[in-house]
């Protein structure tokens, strides 16, 4: 299997409104956000690639059209945008393009992550 990955980097406010009062996520903040999207193949294409990491601009596209300074409770329309389902709604958009995308990880602070692998 061939593996892939790309880095992307956004910043983004939001608020986890299901929370209690008392927790700080409950309250408005903002994370500088760090996406690793992988894809996966058994096989190269006539180039070598598992995908042509040009081809990828366009989720780089979305994140910084939809989700750069932006609020995700706002984009997404929901009220509980963790990381988890964060990485679920970008592995959708991204599934929805490339076949080859295995999993997207989510990244709120350098020492946590979220990942979504169906």
């Amino acid at each position: 299997m061939y593996t892939i990955k790309k880095e992307f980097h956004f910043s983004a406010s939001h608020q986890l409104k299901q929370m209690p009062d008392w927790h700080p996520c409950a309250r408005l903040h903002g994370h500088n956000y760090v996406v690793v999207l992988e894809l996966q193949s058994e096989t190269l294409d006539q180039y070598g690639f598992v995908r042509d990491y040009l081809e990828l601009k366009a989720f780089k596209d979305y994140i910084d059209e939809r989700l750069d300074h932006r609020h995700l409770n706002e984009v997404l329309g929901d009220e509980c945008t963790t990381a988890e389902r964060l990485a679920c709604h970008l592995f959708d958009w991204a599934r929805a393009r490339w076949p080859e995308v295995s999993a997207v990880l989510v990244s709120e602070t350098p020492k946590t992550w979220a990942e979504y692998r169906p």
